[in-house]
């Protein structure tokens, strides 16, 4: 990778997590949640949707949510809402919520299927807004705009979209944007349906960025349903570099799931804690402390009811040297004993213990004479191989 792009990152289970679980968990749970959210260094958090209770039924409290939890210093508060009634209810509590930045942008989903199950509108409905979002943009003098694409490799009734038929979506959208004199920088896709795999969509955003290179923002919403959605963001990561931005959104857990694409909770999304703990170990600073993360995560755990899907908030970050394991800990063989990266011994209280005697080992950090046998190491001459 030719250095790593610029990382717009939205936790979105106040939103996209909550709305799949239980109608009737307590307000004040909530609060806790998000104030706990608040502490861990995330940069960005979606408090919920200002929608109708009708069909979303976890958010009816959302004003109760916003007067009773504790906004942090420079954590940005964001929202959704898809009509003029839900933005005008969310000026109100405004601060701490953001503003939202207004976007020129066309829209579509690929499966024509998933598009009524969603939003009640058909595939060629949606593409028959678009000459007047762009009439709109023209008399707003608007000078970038977005492609916006849902359910971009495939979906449950129609299944895999091909790249042929990406591209002639994506161009539809810009040659009109083109004929309007307005610049497309930006691209939006989504796979609420989780048939995103690493190899198609690093040859979809290949693809992008070789066609149209003032494209440098790509915003990729990637449900992790079928475990691959990590592996994807690396992937297209590959075709980025300093000059570009990438926006994901993400869950705590893993916490999500779609009514509408036939997968329910299973359609999760993936895990805060994984993506922050590799980007991480690939040297990009999230500002984000995992381990407080991680107990946010255990408390959602908490709230809905049940475990939820990450890896991290199970197995813990890798530990480094002020936290590696003690060498004679006894078997550890629970999920709940597995904590004891937070919880300490007191998480394996009790547990079996095979080994007579302490274990010792010179490759420990605190080891006497470490630094001098890993120099002594380093400095001798490479075996050769025979034959």
């Amino acid at each position: 990778m030719a250095g790593y792009p610029k990382i717009i990152h939205t936790e979105e289970g106040m939103r996209d997590g909550l709305q799949i679980e239980d109608r009737d968990i307590p307000i004040e749970a909530k609060i806790r949640l998000l104030n706990a959210l608040s502490e861990t260094g995330l940069k960005d958090i979606n408090v919920g949707s200002f929608v109708s209770p009708k069909y979303t039924p976890q958010m009816a409290k959302i004003e109760e949510l916003l007067q009773g939890f504790t906004p942090k210093p420079g954590v940005k508060y964001t929202y959704t809402a898809l009509n003029d009634r839900g933005h005008e209810r969310a000026k109100e509590f405004m601060p701490p919520l953001s503003r939202k930045v207004s976007e020129s942008a066309t829209r579509v989903d690929m499966c024509d299927v998933f598009a009524q199950r969603n939003t009640n509108r058909t595939q060629a409905q949606q593409m028959a807004t678009w000459p007047k979002v762009i009439a709109s943009a023209v008399a707003k003098g608007v000078t970038e705009a977005t492609l916006g694409i849902s359910n971009m490799w495939g979906s449950n009734w129609i299944g895999e979209v091909t790249l042929e038929q990406q591209m002639q979506m994506l161009s539809k959208m810009h040659n009109l944007w083109d004929d309007a004199g307005i610049k497309v920088t930006k691209v939006s896709l989504a796979d609420a349906t989780s048939w995103c795999m690493p190899h198609q969509v690093e040859r979809t955003v290949a693809a992008i960025k070789e066609r149209w290179p003032n494209i440098k923002d790509f915003n990729l919403h990637l449900h992790n349903g079928r475990g691959v959605g990590l592996a994807s963001i690396y992937a297209a990561m590959r075709h980025f570099d300093g000059n570009d931005t990438m926006r994901l959104q993400t869950t705590i857990g893993g916490m999500a799931g779609c009514p509408y694409c036939g997968n329910g909770r299973a359609a999760m999304m993936i895990a805060t804690e994984d993506v922050m703990h590799m980007f991480e170990e690939m040297g990009i600073d999230t500002g984000v402390d995992l381990y407080k993360l991680i107990e946010a995560v255990w408390l959602a755990e908490e709230v809905v009811g049940h475990s939820l899907y990450g890896f991290v908030s199970k197995a813990g970050p890798l530990p480094r040297f002020n936290k590696l394991y003690p060498m004679d800990m006894p078997h550890i063989e629970t999920l709940e004993q597995a904590k004891h990266f937070i919880k300490g011994p007191k998480a394996y209280n009790g547990a079996h213990s095979p080994w007579p005697e302490p274990i010792t080992s010179w490759m420990r950090p605190e080891a006497p004479g470490y630094a001098e046998k890993q120099a002594k190491l380093a400095a001798a001459p490479q075996l050769k191989a025979v034959g």
